[in-house]
């Protein structure tokens, strides 16, 4: 066991740099976002839980515009998505990227304008398509050869889709391999490298039924410098001018995709949104002039940096295990909702709340509940000397691709959502129960 004479404040527990803005200080340990204490959300709502802060969601929407304000930002539904979230884009204006039927439908059911939906995917089903059709998406974006005719045959002879094509420009940017989608050894999107991408664009434009609006890319996933960012649209310019020069058409949009990194822990790197802004605009200006292009609208997809760090986490231990010189401190949680360090290795920074500690810090790495070795939340992390069972963990920048990734892994049940705003608590999305895997389960 590793024990130091530090206090959890001199440890850094206090760094709130990656938490809310909202995040406050309460006397005896504890903390508050939105108004409203952690703890006193863990008593009232069970845990584990996710806590949601409404007005550090709707923040980050504006703090887009502001430096979008000629784009079209949409948000990208796959890092969280629930009615509630749905409203909040909507009424700050952004438009929404989904990538199947249910969050399409999810979506439209709950108000969002079908018109400012733009549908993804790279193996869209009979049943993805036809809600798409059937609601009128603004957008489809084409990820494969084989959509073509597909879409085409379901809009009709008498129909009319606006389509787009997802290109990959040979860019290898992103926080883990895993989430790399840029370059030509991945499943997404149309290769420029072999010319799939131009064979393609070419069979589109032969479809009357479909309209190519654009080029859309997407280059990974937690990245945090602009310039792979700007090689991309270098290439993506490049291609829209000799579609103009072989085909004799201009493309009016450019979907940069997001993958915009964010800080999961202090000091860590997050993107420079207002330098990326200013770099692409600049860019994508520079570009068409030299290519006598007229400049399409530029459209972008941020997801995890909308709502990553809204969430908090908040977990009550149940065990705390001496295992030679290791500490395990086991929660009530796991991989069954945050499945993201077993599958990327990400790293978090979990606080005790709800009292004050004086005991010094001691590493030690915080687990899950569930039958896995690998189900571990935080590895080797400061925590005080004192935990024990009872105790309530907090983790911050818990908003994105954790509860949307959730599984029924031994049959422990999702955990619930709870949005704070302004002093009060609001349940979201309910917690999954024992009857819900019964209601599902109908064979004897």
């Amino acid at each position: 066991m590793t024990v130091t004479v530090l206090s959890a404040v001199a440890a850094g527990a206090e760094d709130l740099s990656v938490w809310p803005a909202s995040t406050q200080r309460l006397p005896h340990g504890g903390l508050a976002v939105g108004g409203v204490s952690l703890a006193e959300v863990a008593d009232r709502f069970e845990t584990p839980a996710y806590v949601l802060d409404e007005g550090e969601v709707r923040g980050r929407c504006r703090t887009y515009q502001d430096a979008f304000p000629a784009a079209h930002v949409l948000y990208a539904a796959k890092a969280f998505l629930s009615r509630a979230m749905v409203r909040w884009v909507r009424e700050e204006g952004l438009g929404l990227d989904v990538c199947s039927a249910g969050e399409l439908e999810l979506a439209v059911t709950a108000g969002f304008p079908p018109e400012r939906i733009v549908l993804h995917g790279n193996a869209k089903s009979p049943r993805d398509l036809e809600a798409a059709l059937r609601l009128g998406v603004g957008r489809i974006v084409i990820d494969g050869p084989s959509e073509i005719a597909r879409i085409a045959a379901a809009v009709g002879p008498e129909g009319h889709q606006k389509v787009m094509v997802r290109v990959v420009p040979g860019v290898s940017a992103g926080g883990h391999d895993k989430i790399r989608t840029g370059t030509d050894d991945q499943k997404f999107g149309l290769s420029l490298t072999d010319g799939g991408a131009q064979h393609a664009i070419s069979r589109i434009l032969g479809q009357p039924q479909l309209e190519l609006t654009g080029l859309h890319c997407h280059i990974g996933s937690q990245i945090t410098e602009v310039k792979p960012y700007l090689v991309a649209l270098r290439r993506m310019v490049g291609l829209m001018a000799r579609i103009r020069d072989t085909h004799g058409v201009v493309l009016s949009e450019l979907d940069m995709g997001g993958g915009h990194g964010i800080a999961y822990r202090p000091g860590e790197p997050a993107l420079d949104l207002t330098a990326l802004a200013r770099r692409l605009r600049a860019e994508l200006h520079r570009g068409c002039a030299a290519a006598r292009l007229t400049i399409p609208r530029l459209l972008i997809e941020p997801g995890r940096a909308v709502v990553g760090p809204a969430g908090v986490a908040v977990y009550r231990v149940l065990a705390v295990k001496h295992t030679g010189e290791k500490v395990f401190v086991a929660v009530d949680g796991g991989m069954s909702d945050n499945p993201r360090p077993a599958l990327y290795g990400v790293r978090y920074a979990p606080r005790l709340i709800g009292r004050a500690s004086t005991a010094g810090c001691r590493t030690a790495t915080v687990v899950g509940r569930h039958c896995e070795a690998g189900d571990v939340l935080a590895a080797d992390v400061e925590l005080p000397g004192d935990i024990h069972p009872g105790d309530l963990l907090a983790v911050p920048v818990a908003g994105a691709y954790q509860l949307s990734m959730a599984s029924g892994y031994n049959l422990v049940g999702r955990p619930a959502v709870v949005a704070v705003h302004q002093g009060s608590a609001r349940l979201l999305v309910r917690r999954e129960t024992l009857d819900d895997f019964r209601s599902r389960d109908i064979g004897d």
